[in-house]
């Protein structure tokens, strides 16, 4: 055994270890927790890492073993739950991760006299029906707006809604019957409601019925234009169902398929609800150790079904191991019967073809681009002259308007792409308006100084969206840091301003390097610098915007919420307060004179 290995006494840990359910964590030498295994027999469980042959994968982990720390549960079900858990929050290397923190999107029917649809994400607080989940916003508003188009429902909000005095645009493009000003009897707008959610919960054959038998019943009252309308309503309905519904498919169901090459993963979750096909969403999960597909389902469902609602019955492309005390558990939590089918028949067995197709090609485009940005790596690497590809790459860009309100951005490329969880964004603070170089200086020295002693997550290439002042600025900063082995390489606009043409500001070299329009490692340096740009402009608007709705009263002192919203109402709003007089402001109850004299003094200070 080397020196590196952990020393591990694995057959003293086997002799003690009990046979209940549990929790086993494995740590490493540096304390790190590198898995978290579930198991109805922690004995046997733990016992088969050390004495059975492994792959290759699971032998480099279990050489990395320092100690092993149990937890015992009462059930299984219990086990699987903290097993997940400990999952989100250690994130071990040698787990399967689910990368999926979002909250998912709902349709949301208030609770008010003249009800309205929108779209919610959150835990369920506020009053009234909820439909879904949907798999992103953007099918959330696509439904959306397939109802409006059908049913004339408000989807305002209720400030906006309160204070209408004549309609609104989306009443004269005939998407609202705006119930704000009467134009609609609430007995016409309730019928409108009952239909919706006839809709939302795949009963939309049963409104065409209904909306057939009307059209006949105005027809023979020879109102024709009425007739006219529902005739429309009956169209779209039947186009919407021809989209969107699944055949012969009434129930709340998900498909699960799972395809795996080259040490990544791709599964894909399609919704369907009461029959309605709410789109579908895609997950890529490296595979940490030598696992079969169905054993990537079997980590990949706990994680991702115990923090949500769970549709009736998963369809699944491969047999799952443990598959029943994952149901036990799933069961359990929705309080009623979960069913799981990985040999579907008739029209499940084609959609869940559907669903592996649709897998496999998303899984090979994702290879395609990992290889074109690999070729990227490899091409930036032989440009400047490194040993290796760059395993990261930190840009930084400056965003301002007319030197107010400056941002710095911070944005982090590691050898598969984009980090968010690295991002930084910096409010740079005490420089003279629209002085880059300072603004520069000081994101630069407030970033790497926390870096001095963290040497994993410096880069090897610092990008700076700028020339060489931005450039000497960036090597200062590190000289004063004693940061070394980071090259600084600053990316310079091309002749015109033109895209494709910008030039390479390197350290010792006198002149910019240009790569040309069609080199890879310059599509690499560009994707990386317009990444930097785009988070730089959107944290400065950010700040720009919670600016503009930030009264100036609130930043004084001993002037709190109900006293200000008291000196409003008493001057009828700020303007009226700034026009006031310290002896004015005084008069307001609770505002004494030192008070007054702080509020008068911030208006007419020079």
């Amino acid at each position: 055994m080397s020196e590196e290995t952990p020393s591990f006494d694995a057959q003293a840990f086997l002799n003690n270890l009990t046979q209940r359910p549990g929790v086993y964590q494995m740590i490493n030498a540096a304390n790190k927790i590198i898995y978290v295994g579930k198991a109805k027999n922690l004995k046997k469980r733990v016992s088969s890492y050390f004495n059975r042959p492994q792959g290759t994968k699971v032998t480099v982990m279990v050489s990395q073993i320092a100690d092993v720390q149990i937890i015992i549960t009462n059930t299984e079900s219990e086990a699987l739950i903290l097993e997940c858990q400990l999952i989100k929050q250690h994130r071990p290397r040698y787990n399967v991760l689910l990368r999926d923190d979002k909250s998912y999107p709902y349709i949301h029917l208030s609770e008010h006299e003249f009800p309205k649809l929108g779209l919610y994400r959150g835990s369920k607080k506020e009053s009234g029906q909820y439909f879904g989940p949907y798999p992103s916003a953007h099918a959330v508003r696509e439904t959306l707006n397939i109802l409006q188009k059908i049913f004339p429902v408000r989807q305002c909000e209720d400030g906006f809604y309160a204070h209408r005095n004549r309609p609104c645009l989306q009443h004269q493009i005939e998407r609202c019957s705006a119930p704000c000003v009467g134009l609609v009897r609430h007995q016409d707008y309730q019928e409108d409601i009952r239909h919706a959610i006839l809709f939302l919960q795949g009963k939309s054959s049963e409104v065409v019925e209904e909306l057939a038998s009307k059209m006949d019943q105005v027809a023979s009252e020879l109102n024709f234009e009425k007739a006219a309308f529902y005739r429309d309503q009956i169209s779209n309905l039947r186009k919407v169902q021809e989209q969107q519904y699944v055949s012969g498919e009434k129930g709340n169901l998900d498909i699960l398929s799972c395809v795996q090459a080259a040490e990544t993963c791709c599964i894909q979750v399609f919704f369907i609800r009461n029959g309605l096909n709410l789109g579908n969403k895609t997950y890529f999960i490296k595979v940490p150790n030598d696992m079969s597909e169905g054993d990537l389902l079997a980590s990949f469902i706990p994680q991702y079904y115990l923090d949500k609602q769970v549709p009736d019955s998963l369809i699944v492309s491969h047999d799952i191991p443990q598959q029943e005390w994952i149901l036990t558990t799933l069961s359990e939590i929705a309080k009623r019967n979960i069913h799981l089918v990985s040999q579907p028949r008739g029209e499940r067995a084609q959609w869940l073809k559907l669903a592996n197709t649709n897998a496999q090609m998303s899984l090979s485009t994702k290879l395609a681009s990992q290889s074109g940005y690999q070729q990227q790596l490899s091409q930036l690497q032989q440009i400047l002259k490194l040993d290796n590809p760059p395993k990261r790459i930190d840009c930084f860009d400056i965003s301002h308007t007319q030197g107010e309100l400056t941002v710095a951005s911070c944005v982090v490329f590691g050898s598969e792409g984009a980090l968010k969880s690295d991002y930084r964004r910096f409010n740079i603070n005490g420089i003279t308006p629209g002085d880059d170089y300072a603004a520069m200086n000081q994101a630069l020295t407030r970033h790497y100084s926390k870096l001095v002693t963290n040497t994993e997550k410096r880069p090897e290439i610092l990008l700076i969206d700028g020339g060489k002042g931005q450039v000497s600025e960036a090597l200062a900063v590190l000289e004063e840091l004693q940061i070394q082995g980071v090259l600084v390489v600053g990316v310079a606009k091309g002749p015109e301003r033109k895209v494709g043409h910008e030039g390479l500001v390197i350290p010792g070299q006198s002149e910019l390097l240009y790569l040309g329009p069609h080199s890879p490692a310059l599509h690499l340096i560009a994707t990386v610098r317009d990444e930097a740009h785009r988070f730089a402009i959107t944290s400065h608007r950010n700040r720009r915007d919670k600016k503009r709705k930030t009264s100036v009263l609130e930043s004084i002192a001993g002037l709190g919420p109900n006293r200000r919203q008291q000196i409003l109402r008493h001057f009828g709003g700020l303007q009226g307060v700034q026009n006031a007089s310290a002896e004015d402001l005084a008069k307001v109850k609770g505002i004494s004179h030192a008070l007054a004299e702080k509020i008068y003094d911030v208006f007419h200070s020079s």
